[in-house]
């Protein structure tokens, strides 16, 4: 007879995939994973606001793709296509955000509550790619856009206030 619970998947973390997957570990966080992963990401972007707007760029490019591959692979190895604690695309999501933002408290606060609005609900059209992409690209490319989506908002009300 099979049980009807799920069975709680085996990351490794001693795997480099899963622990990059997971966000440095902070997608195993009981509660709240993807808003742990999104905080996780707060070292990188501090690093990413120490170079230019290009290096920034090349960081969240690579981010994207290697999670393609992290994730994707993390998900084929516990058998379960974007469980909650896979959170590299939160990391990537939120360095999107961030991108050319100037890294002070109140900047990283409101991109913060954006990326995670654009995360949670998933306004169209990123629920769509959310439904419609699977495989470790599907994984990131909903938060990619949910990043964009919040970069927009956040680069407009620099630029405002840069204007005031």
């Amino acid at each position: 007879m099979r049980s009807t619970q799920k069975s709680t998947p085996k990351f490794d973390l001693r795997k480099w995939t899963h622990f990059l997957a997971l966000g440095f570990g902070s997608g195993l966080a009981p509660k709240a994973p993807g808003t742990f992963g999104t905080l996780a990401a707060l070292p990188l972007i501090f690093l990413q606001s120490l170079v230019s707007p290009q290096w920034a760029m090349v960081w969240i490019l690579f981010a994207f793709v290697l999670g393609c591959y992290v994730c994707g692979q993390t998900a084929k190895d516990i058998g379960e296509h974007d469980h909650g604690a896979i959170v590299w695309d939160e990391v990537a999501g939120y360095s999107l955000a961030m991108w050319c933002i100037p890294f002070e408290w109140q900047y990283l606060l409101i991109g913060f509550l954006l990326f995670r609005f654009f995360d949670i609900v998933k306004p169209w059209p990123i629920r769509l790619l959310d439904k419609k992409i699977h495989g470790g690209f599907g994984i990131m490319i909903d938060d990619m856009l949910a990043g964009f989506f919040s970069w927009l908002i956040l680069f407009a009300l620099v630029q405002w206030q840069a204007f005031s």
